[in-house]
């Protein structure tokens, strides 16, 4: 994205001739006639007339400069960035083939009359499969992970000819779990299961919060379970006939009980002080279905064919794009040249044109301006002319095959508002984001640019201290980054570099959910990408999200007279969550430092600066491990290690009155 030089002084020829006319009183007292008539006051409009020319020419040569250093270093505006959201297409009803939601499919929040519609298109495409249940068993306690398996009879359970409990074991406790293992890949599908059971037994529950909970095997390495978001129960925690619908997140094809599918479970868990089952359910009939899809979505309008001119076969010439911001192209998004013959060649876009030849077809792109320039010819010190870049023939036509328009902060829309499907699809009932859209960014202004150059300079553009990897990692993926630290040796292995990243995190206050602090597979692979571009060839990089140590406090303290202890209490608990936090906490308020350990004392002198808190009577601590999609707490302690890869985040705190 270029530079566009600012106007440095606002004063125009009306604020000079005010100012003019304000000094009359203190150097010329006897002149009291101030009307336009006046021959003064036409020589003061005179001489403001040339200060203003004066002003327009000459005071912006400073800036002027520095703007053409940061464009000599190399220097750009970072472009806009589009929001993302995943959002999910229901069918109407579950449906006998395959349905494909296609790429580019858009989706739309809803018009008004002084909002237009913020669209979202879709990243890919996505078939929604008809589910084939192959497998199905049951086990029993803790031995769900390999051991005493009961395998059932598919076919004989589809048609209601075989029944069996969902709980294996005589009397169903912790570990209990029913498995349902299917051929087809159904990551991000909306799975419904209908369960007939017997109405006689799974008695003993609250059927409003029924003991147990729905998990997939999930794509980490760890063979972990992930738990499922459900959509709807209404078997009354399987006490009646009715269906169960989840939202899948990713699924892994993995073999259990020497079974290859994807696998989803229903597991009985007692914790929370939840009642138990005196005897287990007993389904009767299973049956599997499709009611839809979850896509990734970004907030382009994709623009596909457009005939952006012809050439006239002479260096440097420019084009434009009709639609602006334009968003990073991918590979199917590139500029097609049709020759007068018929035959057609793809160009290829590069940042400059330093390093191109005359036989090489590039051109760039000003994703701001949406500037489409083809290579210049300059002249040399011998004497010739150099061509960078091939140039098109004359009258040849240019068009680019595709591109996406759009980008923002306006794309960060609430949760539930993308609902208008602006492109028909048969069987599509309706849409949703189930998730807020984050990640739109506003283009970059000329301000924000100038603080980057120390580190521009310090960098420049290779990575070999600590502080160029923190540097180069924010300007990979610009906005996306939260937080960035980088160990080298003697905290690593010699030789490597390891690169710690926190996502940028869009709610910052109260509890920080796991899910969001994880450092997404795509994130991870743009930095490593661009790193790897600028290090040292012996240096093996490693990018990767913190140790994240969670921790939880039990506090009593007294409120001070006039203030009411339930807002000091919520003060007291915002606090910590502020202080105890990855990314804004520690004493500074610039993120918990990493690898600092963290002491009572830490605790006890920030909750007395908090207002109307009298004293603190005590504090405890606890660590909190996060494993599966559960949290543990450990045992009490007053010191809390941290490792150097190590930062703090809250799990939850309880704050009592004296």
């Amino acid at each position: 994205m270029a530079l566009e030089a600012p106007k440095l002084d606002d004063r125009a020829f009306a604020d000079i001739v005010e100012e003019a006319r304000r000094r009359i009183a203190l150097y010329c007292p006897e002149w009291t006639d101030h009307n336009l008539s006046d021959p003064g006051i036409t020589l003061i409009e005179l001489f403001a007339w040339m200060t203003d020319i004066v002003l327009y020419r000459l005071n912006r040569v400073p800036d002027k400069n520095y703007i053409k250093f940061m464009e000599l270093i190399g220097m750009r505006l970072h472009e806009a960035e589009p929001a993302r959201a995943p959002v999910t297409f229901w069918l109407s009803a579950p449906q006998p083939t395959s349905i494909t939601i296609p790429s580019g499919t858009e989706v739309a929040t809803v018009r008004t009359e002084t909002e237009d519609a913020i669209v979202f298109s879709t990243d890919g495409p996505m078939e929604i499969f008809v589910p084939t249940l192959q497998h199905l068993m049951t086990s029993s306690g803790e031995a769900a992970e390999g051991r005493s398996f009961v395998m059932h009879n598919v076919a004989a359970v589809e048609v209601g000819l075989d029944s069996f409990p969902v709980f294996a074991s005589s009397t169903p406790r912790t570990g209990d779990a029913v498995y349902f293992g299917f051929e087809e890949d159904l990551s991000h599908h909306i799975v419904g299961i209908q369960l007939d059971v017997d109405t006689a037994e799974g008695a003993g529950i609250d059927p409003n919060n029924p003991p147990y909970v729905w998990e997939v095997l999930g794509t980490t390495s760890n063979q972990s379970w992930v738990k499922v978001d459900v959509d709807i129960d209404n078997t009354l925690g399987l006490n009646v006939n009715g269906l169960i619908r989840l939202h899948l997140p990713q699924l892994r094809r993995a073999v259990r009980n020497d079974n290859l599918a994807y696998w989803i479970r229903c597991r009985l868990d007692l914790s929370d002080d939840k009642r138990g089952y005196g005897v287990s359910p007993q389904v009767k009939r299973v049956a599997v279905s499709s009611w839809g899809g979850t896509i990734d979505t970004t907030n382009v309008t994709r623009i596909r064919n457009e005939t952006i001119g012809r050439s006239d076969s002479t260096p440097g010439q420019r084009f434009y794009l009709e639609h602006v911001p334009i968003v990073v192209r991918t590979a199917e998004e590139y500029l097609l040249v049709r020759y007068e013959d018929g035959r057609e060649e793809r160009w290829y876009e590069v940042g400059d044109f330093s390093t191109s030849t005359v036989e090489d077809r590039h051109y760039s792109v000003d994703s701001q301006t949406g500037e489409l320039r083809l290579g210049p010819a300059l002249p040399q010190r011998e004497g010739h002319i150099r061509r960078f870049g091939a140039i098109p023939p004359k009258n040849a036509l240019l068009m680019m095959t595709a591109y996406r328009s759009g980008g923002g902060q306006s794309g960060n829309v609430a949760a539930h508002t993308l609902s208008v499907l602006k492109t028909a699809l048969p069987y599509v009932d309706r849409v949703t984001n189930r998730k807020a859209a984050i990640g739109g960014l506003d283009a970059e202004n000329l301000e924000n640019a100038k603080l980057r150059v120390p580190g521009h300079l310090r960098s420049l553009n290779r990575a070999v201290t600590a502080s160029d990897f923190e540097y180069l990692t924010r300007e990979s993926v610009p906005g996306l980054v939260g937080r960035v630290h980088c160990l080298q040796p003697p905290l690593t292995s010699r030789g490597e570099v390891r690169v710690l990243v926190i996502p940028n995190i869009t709610r910052l206050q109260g509890f920080i959910s796991p899910e969001s602090l994880t450092l997404p597979a795509e994130l991870r692979g743009d930095i490593i990408a661009y790193l790897d571009e600028r290090r040292l060839l012996s240096m093996h990089l490693d990018v990767t999200a913190p140790a994240y140590q969670w921790v939880e406090t039990e506090v009593r303290c007294r409120a001070s007279v006039h203030y009411k202890f339930e807002r000091v209490r919520q003060t007291v608990e915002n606090k910590l969550f502020e202080f105890l936090n990855p990314t804004i906490g520690g004493p500074n308020g610039d993120g918990w430092p990493f690898g600092r350990d963290l002491f009572i004392s830490d605790i006890m002198a920030v909750l007395l600066t908090v207002p109307g808190v009298d004293f603190i009577r005590s504090v405890k601590m606890f660590p909190v491990t996060y494993q599966d999609g559960n949290f543990t707490r450990g045992n009490e302690v007053q010191e809390l290690p941290v490792v150097a890869h190590g930062v703090i985040v809250s799990y939850r705190h309880s704050v009592r009155g004296d």
